[in-house]
């Protein structure tokens, strides 16, 4: 039994850490949605697009592959969200399917649409992935609405585990105020994530020069929101897990509990902070860093890491159900059987080799930095 506890969580840990790396690259929607703000000209847009453009598969590969180890290693929260909250998900991932489309053929001879069109969608995506992502998981502390009756997985006609409470099916999650405070958060790094990106791979003196100015407002916007759900989210009450009885009850001050419990979650949470503002104020503050992206990047990666471990870790339903809270999921009650987390864990070895070949990957693609004068040789670009 100590064999399968040990699993679950280690598991609850690769599909936090992918999430949080999944917030990071988001630094491609982020870029997105600032195309028509900065690019006042087709050839400042074109910088950025290829800028993002060159890293958007990691990307749309990291929330694929996030979205499979849920699946695997969690599958009845995957039946609820994915198969309950579809409407939001699908639209995230309509959104981004429009922007693999949108790469390839905006600069396709011939295309129907026009260049515009299609770096309008880019702009969507930009907007839409990031915001109804952040709306997303802030439901991992908020609660949704569904409840699940295991007893059905005997029923012939109807073998139904899990049912949403609405018609909304996940849309509903956006009529929640601190959720959607979270999407703005997230939204907000994004595009943060994006103009120190662009500070990091673009030669162009005006167009960073534009980037810097907008930093300040956007980073002053994600601060706001952030803190703002931070705090609620650690004085307000979280659902805990009787770990006897596996009754689920309303606990005061859960998350923040959560965090006192575990000294190592909370000092990973407060050196990713540190980080992502230390990368913002120095590339604010000196006109020549351009390495802020690293900074903010890892400090996102670890703060996003945090705050996921502590919605599932030390006995915490981390998808609650405000409809039935004893319909709420923890790592016990929805995850794989523990051959599959065995078997799984096997695999999961190869992950950092698959990190060090994105890495290398990236380094190689990022040896010079975009610049006009690359964009008027022709060769590949979108």
């Amino acid at each position: 039994m100590s064999t399968y506890i040990f699993l679950q969580h280690y598991w609850w840990l690769i599909v936090s850490l992918l999430g949080a790396i999944l917030v990071f690259l988001l630094f491609v929607q982020g870029g997105n949605s600032l195309l028509f703000c900065l690019g006042k000209t087709e050839e400042h847009r074109k910088m950025m697009v290829n800028s993002t453009g060159r890293k958007w598969e990691f990307t749309f590969t990291t929330l694929v592959t996030f979205g499979g180890a849920f699946f695997a290693s969690f599958p009845l929260f995957y039946s609820t969200s994915f198969g309950g909250a579809y409407w939001l998900w699908m639209i995230i991932l309509f959104s981004f399917v429009l922007q693999a489309v949108s790469y390839e053929f905006q600069s396709k001879a011939g295309n129907l649409l026009g260049k515009k069109t299609y770096q309008t969608f880019l702009v969507i995506n930009g907007v839409v992935g990031p915001l109804l992502l952040g709306g997303a998981v802030a439901t991992f502390f908020t609660g949704s609405d569904f409840y699940i009756n295991k007893a059905n997985m005997g029923n012939i006609m109807m073998p139904v585990i899990s049912q949403w409470g609405n018609g909304w099916h996940g849309l509903d999650a956006l009529l929640n105020p601190w959720n959607v405070v979270l999407g703005l958060a997230v939204f907000f790094l994004a595009r943060v994530l994006g103009l120190l990106y662009f500070i990091n791979n673009i030669a162009d003196d005006a167009l960073i020069t534009k980037c810097r100015r907008a930093l300040y407002a956007n980073a002053g916007l994600f601060l706001v929101f952030f803190l703002a759900f931070v705090i609620r989210t650690l004085l307000a009450d979280g659902y805990a897990v009787n770990p006897d009885t596996k009754e689920i009850y309303m606990e005061p001050y859960k998350y923040l509990n959560n965090f006192l419990a575990m000294p190592a979650v909370l000092a990973t949470f407060l050196i990713g902070v540190v980080l992502v503002l230390f990368g913002i104020l120095r590339t604010l503050l000196k006109k020549t860093f351009d390495k802020g992206i690293w900074f903010a990047g890892g400090g996102t990666i670890l703060t996003v890491l945090a705050l996921l471990l502590i919605a599932g870790y030390n006995n915490t339903a981390y998808y609650p159900s405000f409809t039935d809270i004893q319909s709420s999921l923890t790592l016990s009650n929805s995850c794989s059987s523990q051959f599959t987390l065995k078997t799984m864990a096997y695999v999961s070895i190869l992950v950092p080799f698959v990190i060090a070949y994105i890495f290398y990957a990236w380094r190689s693609i990022d040896k010079k930095k975009i610049d006009a004068e690359e964009m008027d040789e022709g060769g590949h670009a979108y």
